[in-house]
């Protein structure tokens, strides 16, 4: 016997039913995540300039740690995520926070706290961070 869910509006669906070519809406489609979060970690190998030798990494264990900490971890809530090279090397370190697709580039954790307290907890761009 084959589940059944409350879809949108009411209907009854089946998400295992669905059929492939239907597109996904915002109205018909749930994300997994509120805040989705890809931090570039490329370290490119002819040592030209790279987010890896602006101190990516640090900054993306910090971000993990402090959404961890404050509890905002999770589904429904925020991923963070390592990511290859966002090609935007000469603005860098950067990420890009989805579903929005806004791209910050910071300098210390001061401005990460930045993003987590304004974005990530209010839904307020920080604007000063944006590329």
């Amino acid at each position: 016997m084959a589940a059944t869910f409350v879809g949108i509006a009411g209907q009854a669906s089946n998400p295992l039913e669905r059929d492939p070519m239907e597109t996904l809406t915002p109205a018909n489609q749930v994300s997994h995540f509120k805040y989705h979060v890809f931090f570039c970690l490329n370290q490119r190998e002819n040592g030209d300039d790279c987010c890896a030798q602006r101190g990516a990494e640090a900054a993306f264990n910090y971000m993990k740690s402090q959404v961890k900490k404050h509890g905002l971890a999770g589904e429904g809530q925020v991923r963070i995520n390592r990511a290859g090279c966002l090609d935007r090397c000469q603005m860098g370190p950067v990420m890009v926070v989805y579903p929005q697709a806004v791209w910050y580039t910071f300098v210390d954790e001061t401005d990460l706290d930045e993003i987590i307290s304004s974005h990530l907890q209010h839904g307020n761009i920080v604007e000063r961070l944006v590329v």
